[in-house]
């Protein structure tokens, strides 16, 4: 069992930046490919970024592309968002998780990962 904790959510101005951090309670963290998700107000979850229990290999979101970077130190058993140049549009709860399974694909269901309780992003115009 891994407990997720998801921080530095909050109001940021259309164009700057917001770093999210996500704290794993169990050093097998390390092991887990780790995600970040968002879901909007009356939208489905969506997959945001992910990254390999290395470090390497990031994947994202074509919304997010070029935006956003995904990193992780697993000494400290943590995973970051760093969201840069931030749009109204990427107002949304956001969700860190870590599964075995690769979170990027279009089939990913979620049901096998642990996960986050989530922290408000709000991005005003």
């Amino acid at each position: 069992q891994v407990r997720l904790v998801e921080s530095g959510g909050g109001l940021a101005q259309a164009g700057g930046p917001l770093n999210l951090s996500c704290a794993a309670s169990e050093r097998t963290f390390e092991t887990y490919i780790g995600g970040w998700f968002r879901q909007a107000p009356g939208k489905e979850r969506e997959f945001v970024a992910a990254i390999s229990w290395s470090g390497g290999r990031p994947h994202y979101a074509d919304s997010v592309k070029g935006r956003f970077s995904i990193s992780r130190d697993n000494a400290k058993n943590t995973m970051y968002l760093q969201m840069n140049n931030l749009k109204p549009e990427d107002t949304a709860v956001y969700y860190c998780n870590a599964d075995s399974i690769p979170p990027w694909y279009n089939d990913y269901d979620g049901r096998s990962a642990f996960w986050g309780q989530g922290t408000q992003v709000t991005v005003s115009s």
